[in-house]
């Protein structure tokens, strides 16, 4: 009978042992059981970063004419533009390629807002006039 004890206990203990050292093959509820883990994770957000500030654009017309010439602004693809032009004169602001526009008076700036879609250049204008402000390129 002693021995019939040992060869339980010797039985209990190796069932036991088997089930907390057996290998985690990944699958901890395929027993139906809870397994607990005397690790903890810290979970760190991620977020998408911001996306980059707008590329203002400003622009002043004295006499009908944009002061320091033509702009030439390069930005790259995706990126919001905001094209603000200050005018002694009026007219309307015109941003070809996106079909843009807005009307400019003394005082009241224009301020055309866009997303850099279009790849190349498109003109922006003093439409009445056909005055050319800026040229505006896209680049990938």
């Amino acid at each position: 009978m002693r021995n019939a004890l040992i060869v339980a206990a010797a039985v209990i203990v190796a069932a036991g042992l088997f089930i907390v050292l057996r290998p985690d093959n990944g699958n901890d509820n395929a027993s139906g059981g809870t397994t607990t883990s005397a690790t903890s994770r810290t979970t760190t957000s991620t977020r998408p970063p911001a996306p980059p500030p707008a590329v203002n654009v400003r622009i002043v017309v004295r006499g009908g004419e944009p002061v320091g010439g033509v702009r030439n602004v390069t930005v790259a693809k995706g990126r919001q533009v905001v094209l603000i032009v200050n005018s002694d004169v009026a007219d309307e602001v015109h941003v070809h390629g996106y079909n843009l526009k807005r009307d400019v008076t003394p005082g009241t700036p224009a301020r055309l807002p866009f997303r850099a879609t279009i790849n190349g250049t498109v003109e922006v204008e003093l439409e009445q006039r056909g005055v050319p402000l800026a040229r505006i390129t896209t680049q990938s």
